[in-house]
This record gives C-alpha cells, structure tokens and sequence, in this order.
C-alpha cells in the first residue's frame, strides 16, 4: 500500500477517534455510563489502529525504505497526536463526571 494511502487511514483513523472521545464525554455529561463506556472502546480500537499503522511507516523507515516527508504524512502525524491528547483529556473529564455523580448520589 502507497505511503499517501497509510497516511490517510492514519488521518481517517486518528479522526474517528477523537470524534468517539467528544461523544463519550457528552454521555458521561449525560449520566449514560455503559454508552460512554463503548463510546470510550472504539475510540480506544480506532486510535490502536492509528498507531499501528503509523508504526508500520516507522518501521519501514528504519528498514532503509525512507518516507517522503510531505505535507500528508505531516498532517497525519498531526491528527494522530491531536487523537492522543483528546484521548488524555476524555480519561480527565470521565473522571471528574463520575465524581461529580458519586457526590450528588451520596
């Protein structure tokens, strides 16, 4: 598969990601546990996937097959960081959710 081609499963994958971390915030705003929950688990497969294949490019890098740095490869890095970082904070704010719920419950 072309490098253009990873990166943009890379892109695709690192978007899904973040786009499941936001939802599974807003249903642990909303009470609903066991939809955040599954929301937090594909978000969690779609960014593994992400990251697989942005190790595959790094290993075929340190292979000798040396990758064409370009604005694509660029901006897939870019997205796959910006997928961590709202992994990061969706653990951050699921936490404070729950304690704000064990406080009212208790």
């Amino acid at each position: 598969m072309s490098s253009e081609m990873l990166c943009l499963q890379i892109i695709t994958e690192a978007g899904n990601a973040r786009s499941k971390y936001v939802e599974a915030i807003q249903e642990a705003k909303a009470n609903r546990y066991d939809a955040c929950n599954e929301l937090l688990k594909q978000g969690n497969e779609a960014y593994a996937k992400g990251h697989r294949i942005h190790a595959d490019l790094l290993n075929q890098e340190a292979g000798g097959n040396k990758a064409e740095l370009d604005l694509l490869l660029v901006h897939a890095e870019d997205q796959l960081m910006s997928a961590e970082s709202f992994k990061i904070l969706c653990s951050e704010f699921l936490d404070i959710y729950r304690r704000f719920d064990a406080v009212e419950k208790g």
